[in-house]
């Protein structure tokens, strides 16, 4: 499937024990997983791709969008054009980059780019 600048590609969810939760979404839904060292697994087969970062702090409103864009800064400088905040600044990750910004309501999504 060709990944689309501007579309919803990826959910991540917060998870304090990440075996705990691999187990119940396999046995559950048949998800699969990978491993990205010990604070992060990726499921797929799930209808969308995502992932679980491990936190030890309070999960509340545990979701986090991610859309796809291939040129980051562009659409870095749009989103503060037009009223948003930068969260958390552009970082690598293994596959790309990415970074997170607040909605003039307040929610927080993600952009990522494996450009």
């Amino acid at each position: 499937m060709e990944i689309k600048d501007n579309h919803i590609n990826y959910i991540e969810l917060k998870a304090k024990d990440l075996e705990k939760i691999k187990k119940f979404y396999t046995s559950v839904f048949n998800w699969t997983f990978t491993d990205y060292g010990s604070t992060y697994i990726a499921f797929s087969e799930s209808g969308i791709e995502g992932g679980f970062e491990k936190t030890e702090n309070e999960i509340v409103n545990g979701a986090l969008i991610v859309l796809y864009n291939k040129n980051l800064m562009l659409i870095k400088n749009k989103i503060i054009e037009a009223g948003g905040k930068i969260s958390k600044d552009i970082f690598s990750f293994p596959g790309g980059h990415r970074f997170h910004f607040v909605d003039p309501s307040g929610n927080e999504l993600a952009v990522w780019s494996d450009k």
